[in-house]
């Protein structure tokens, strides 16, 4: 089984302040994809560069405190992507994609923090404009090898994934140009969401995300805005599934999948 997790830390420095690390070490995944680490290169250095015995690799923001991406690994990887191409976004630290190519096979985990729109009409327009570009960097990828997504997207895709469905319908996060670019990703460009494959109806169990204002994680009022998006030949090898709870190491929790994958 390859065991892999999504998490966005909102801080590495503050998610291992609250135990990530023993965590990972019970939990031993193959792979943690990571989002929103807020640091650079110089920050990592002598600290980060691993976690459980796995080795980092990661995609920086030029924004001190903002952003990045990184995967974790027990598996040294054949190749490295740090961003996906873009002149707008791979100076924001969204991207990262560790290959593990054998002469049989082409596999890639990719690790990806979508923007969100929540701050004002300018963002959410360059939320729309990363949609655009980054769904036909998929459709290529998809083309060209298998790989698993994690991340956080910043889309809930049905009324399912989140708790106030009717009141969010005009809030970046669950706007139906999103929601509409969500369904087109699984219908026409073929990718799988792999949680919804073994959870087809799960709404309270499925929440990711949860506001800090109120009483939001106390009441399990949340959003499903982390993901494994996979091409089909991979998301056939899901198996089981968990989201963790039991301590917050930010405002989301991680989402764990295992996988039966040939060699």
């Amino acid at each position: 089984m390859f065991k892999l997790t999504s998490l966005n830390l909102n801080g590495i420095r503050s998610a291992t302040s609250k135990g990530l690390e023993p965590w990972l070490q019970a939990l031993a995944p193959d792979c943690i994809c990571v989002q929103e680490v807020k640091a650079q290169a110089d920050d990592i250095a002598g600290k980060f560069e691993a976690l459980a015995d796995m080795k980092g690799y990661f995609h920086f923001a030029q924004k001190k405190g903002y952003s990045g991406v990184g995967v974790y690994t027990r598996h040294a990887p054949s190749d490295v992507i740090v961003g996906y191409g873009s002149p707008e976004f791979d100076t924001e630290g969204r991207y990262v994609e560790l290959r593990f190519d054998t002469p049989q096979q082409k596999r890639s985990i990719i690790s990806a923090y979508f923007p969100s729109g929540s701050s004002g009409e300018e963002r959410q327009q360059a939320k729309f404009r990363f949609l655009a570009e980054f769904y036909e960097h998929l459709t290529a990828l998809k083309s060209q090898r298998d790989f698993v997504l994690c991340g956080d997207i910043n889309i809930a895709h049905q009324e399912i994934d989140l708790k106030n469905f009717k009141g969010n319908k005009k809030n970046s996060g669950f706007l139906p140009e999103e929601r509409a670019w969500m369904s087109k990703l699984l219908s026409e460009a073929g990718m799988v969401d792999v949680y919804r494959q073994l959870e087809p109806t799960a709404t309270d169990s499925a929440y990711t995300w949860w506001s800090n204002r109120g009483q939001a994680y106390a009441k399990n009022v949340g959003w499903r805005l982390d993901y494994h998006l996979a091409t089909p030949a991979l998301a056939a090898g899901a198996k089981a599934h968990s989201v963790y709870k039991e301590v917050k190491f930010s405002d989301h929790a991680p989402l764990t999948i295992a996988y039966e994958w040939a060699a």
